[in-house]
């Protein structure tokens, strides 16, 4: 790239006409200073400033001056840094999730640009800032499409990483964006209360709302249809109705039967038997993995095991189809997923098999052997009585619960498109599910543990039944008229928040992101609106035009200035949010750890002070 640098390049527009007298301007001054923009690369312009021949002042008392406009639109003020170049660097931190020192190399070998490590962050918290402030100034104009759609459904929800960096969002449901985001200490409902609040000022009251079955996200959703008086669903996420009634129905038996795991030491037993035989093979492995493929291939009845090397290879291979119980589960979490209970049913399937297998016992002792020390290890599952009694009743809560899954449709992935007829005939079989759950209910007898899992279902339906069902929004005359359905989950705004650390973890590098999320500032949220196109369009037009809108921010702020009106930010909820309930915070973990807190302490707890007598 041919950049600019060694080019100085003058920029002095005509003086024109005073906007206060309308008399003539002249030259105040001229000065050389450097510029960088994606445009133009680095570069260094003589810019000519303009003042009035009267000397008319504007209304803070500072004179009337005009500045070149190419330079006023192009770079950001107090700064050698040009809107696009900014732009560019927040684009590539926040969306592409890039690192600094690639950000670097691109600008320098595509635009000769050449920047530090502190300049890349920098630019970036200042495109937060604009973003941030942009947002806030096309308020009117996305609100004016959220009431031409109807309405907005209200989706919200925090997230964090071992209980740091807490994020609260609040994301219009239909077209996915986020309307709001803010960092609080914890997931209290004093703290998210206000955040909603400063969001309906903005975009008007939503048509609906989506949440989870926290208490204090319940609670603040609740105080806020409340004091508004607005007449609109409050409904409960189905995903997580059905993990809290999965938790209590199925945790119970699942840790015991990880516990029996554990005790008898069936899997670091089988690890180790899988890596001896690794051992044995030795650098044959190849070799011995094609016998297996061999072994795979043969008839369905021929169940009799190889010989030698070949024989150990397919020992090995049973013992890992053991260990990879992973398979069978969905990729959800528990509840949904079960994976000791999946341990388990290998295990009782390997043994079967191993019976079969040991009807023709193959002519090799070293086989033979191995595979019935396979046999002994595994063997534990069924012959400890704790294993029978844990898994029977396991299986029994589990089939309750898969039987709600169903009901409610959540066995396997959402429906892309549900009607209301849909939603209603749910809704129909659910309730009288439910009905018949309660007549299947035993009253008296040996079946305690099916009358204790009937009774959590049925006093989960009865917490959280009213706000199962609703969402069916009636739309206003004004847009339409007709009807439109809310999400019946919270899956949005959960994708959204797994995409988000996903990037974060590409550009971090790091697996736990406590400290990331502690750091990222909540304007980082909004970034994400920017992979709309409606969006887009009605904040700057193009993701092309984003700098010159950054630019009219700031030429509009000083035009309020010259006429003494305050800046364009108006509420702001820092001081609100300020509220720290957390047990110890970054914050507060600098004033812990100082010098002068252990000496303190120290002093105190070895001086003999007195006691003072009442």
């Amino acid at each position: 790239m041919v950049g600019l640098v060694d080019i100085v390049v003058s920029a002095k527009d005509e003086g024109g006409l005073c906007d206060l007298c309308k008399g003539p301007m002249r030259v105040q001054k001229t000065f050389q200073h450097e510029g960088r923009t994606i445009e133009h690369g680095t570069f260094n312009v003589w810019e000519t400033v303009y003042v009035c021949s009267d000397r008319c002042r504007n209304d803070d008392g500072t004179l009337f001056t005009k500045r070149a406009q190419s330079v006023v639109r192009a770079i950001m003020p107090n700064s050698i840094a040009g809107y696009d170049l900014m732009v560019f660097v927040g684009l590539e931190r926040l969306l592409q999730h890039k690192q600094r020192e690639e950000i670097k190399a691109e600008l320098n070998e595509k635009h000769g640009i050449r920047l530090s490590s502190g300049e890349v962050s920098n630019l970036t918290g200042f495109f937060l800032e604009y973003l941030l402030r942009l947002h806030h100034a096309r308020a009117d104009q996305l609100k004016a499409v959220l009431e031409a759609d109807g309405g907005w459904p209200m989706q919200v929800d925090a997230t964090g990483e071992g209980g740091r960096g807490t994020l609260f969002v609040v994301m219009a449901g239909w077209r996915k964006w986020v309307l709001g985001a803010w960092k609080i200490a914890t997931e209290r409902a004093d703290l998210m209360l206000p955040c909603m609040r400063d969001t309906v000022r903005r975009f008007g009251p939503p048509c609906g709302a989506m949440r989870d079955l926290g208490r204090a996200v319940s609670t603040a959703v609740d105080d806020l249809v409340s004091e508004l008086q607005l007449d609109i669903p409050v409904l409960a996420c189905h995903q997580h109705f059905l993990a809290d009634i999965g938790k209590d129905l199925l945790e119970p038996d699942h840790s015991a039967l990880r516990e029996l795991f554990r005790r008898t030491k069936v899997r670091p037993k089988i690890n180790n038997l899988v890596r001896e035989l690794g051992r044995k093979i030795g650098f044959q492995i190849n070799d011995a993995r094609q016998a297996v493929l061999d072994w795979q291939a043969k008839d369905d009845t021929d169940y009799s095991l190889p010989p030698g090397r070949d024989g150990l290879a397919v020992v090995r291979n049973i013992a890992q189809w053991i260990l990879d119980y992973n398979a069978d589960l969905s990729g959800l979490d528990f509840p949904f997923d079960r994976p000791y209970l999946s341990f388990y049913n290998r295990c009782m399937i390997a043994l079967r098999a191993i019976d079969a297998f040991l009807r023709i016992p193959p002519d090799d002792r070293e086989v033979v052997s191995i595979i019935r020390r396979l046999s002994r290890t595994v063997s534990k599952v069924c012959c400890e009585v704790p294993f029978r009694q844990t898994v029977k009743r396991l299986h029994r809560c589990a089939d309750l619960f898969d039987e709600l899954r169903d009901k409610l449709r959540l066995a396997k992935d959402l429906p892309e498109k549900e009607s209301v007829e849909d939603l209603d005939m749910m809704r129909n079989q659910f309730e009288a599910w439910t009905v018949a759950l309660e007549n299947r209910r035993p009253k008296r007898g040996p079946g305690k543990d099916i009358r204790d899992a009937v009774d959590i279902i049925l006093k989960h339906i009865d917490t959280h039944g009213d706000n199962l069902w609703g969402h069916v929004i009636t739309l206003p005359e004004k847009a339409g008229g007709g009807i439109r359905l809310m999400n019946r989950t919270n899956e949005l705004l959960e994708n959204f928040f797994g995409a988000m650390k996903h990037g974060e973890r590409r550009r971090s590098g790091r697996k736990n992101l406590g400290q990331d999320l502690e750091h990222l500032p909540a304007e980082a949220i909004l970034a994400y609106n920017l992979e709309h196109a409606d969006y887009v369009n009605i904040v700057c037009g193009s993701l092309k035009q984003l700098p010159l809108a950054f630019a009219q921010l700031d030429m509009e702020n000083r035009n309020r200035k010259k006429k003494w009106l305050p800046p364009q930010e108006d509420v702001n909820l820092e001081q609100e949010l300020q509220l720290s309930t957390a047990s110890l915070s970054s914050a507060d973990k600098h004033l812990v750890r100082t010098d002068l807190m252990n000496q303190r302490i120290k002093k105190a707890a070895n001086s003999r002070a007195p006691r003072i007598s009442h």
